[in-house]
């Protein structure tokens, strides 16, 4: 009987979010989700939010759980459970990078536990990982069982959250390699558990910027 030990393979960490896609998809996901007298009031109180987050002043974190708040509190968690899966099979299958899921796939093919990190919503990118074969990590909205109460369920999954949650959920000494691929700011923390960290499409071998 051999006593090699099993071949540990790889874990490959994707960040959704402007690196498997052309663009982040979340301002798309909430034209379709959030009704239009909505998305026309959320437009006059929140652009000076929006205006500093363009500038740089506002994070993101911030934008993000006042659009959730002023857009989608009280929503019917059908309705936007629905959203998500048309998104899934409707939109997103014509944004996603060539390039970018060609190393998806190399990874997949080498046996690699392949996982995508994303501030994202579950309500999408749960579907479209299934039907992709990957492990998804990202952020949810809290409801009360049948409408959106306008609160993230837990912090959003962006910046020190996403090498949190890959932790809790993989022991990384179970890998031989961690690989991580990210194209923000706030992908440098998730980048900063792989041994082989891609940024933008390149992979960097000095400090991350």
């Amino acid at each position: 009987m051999s006593t090699d030990a099993p071949h540990r393979r790889d874990l490959a960490l994707f960040d959704f979010d402007g690196t498997l896609t052309t663009r982040e998809m979340l301002p798309d996901f909430f034209r379709r989700a959030i009704p239009r007298p909505r998305r026309w009031l959320g437009t006059m109180l929140l652009a000076p939010l929006i205006v500093g987050y363009r500038l740089g002043w506002v994070p993101g974190t911030v934008v993000r759980a006042a659009i959730v708040r002023v857009g989608m509190a009280g929503l019917p968690l059908a309705d936007y459970r629905r959203h998500g899966e048309a998104f899934a099979a409707d939109v997103l299958p014509g944004v996603l990078r060539p390039e970018a899921m060609a190393r998806l796939r190399w990874h997949q093919a080498r046996g690699d536990t392949v996982v995508v990190v994303s501030g994202a919503f579950d309500v999408y990118l749960e579907p479209w990982g299934r039907q992709h074969g990957v492990d998804v990590i990202c952020s949810s909205l809290a409801h009360d069982g049948r409408h959106l109460t306008g609160r993230y369920q837990g912090p959003q999954c962006v910046r020190a959250d996403k090498p949190a949650r890959v932790l809790a959920r993989y022991d990384l000494s179970a890998f031989h390699c961690v690989h991580a691929y990210g194209d923000t700011v706030e992908d440098l923390d998730l980048l900063a558990l792989a041994h082989h960290r891609h940024y933008r499409g390149r992979e960097l071998t000095g400090p991350a910027p």
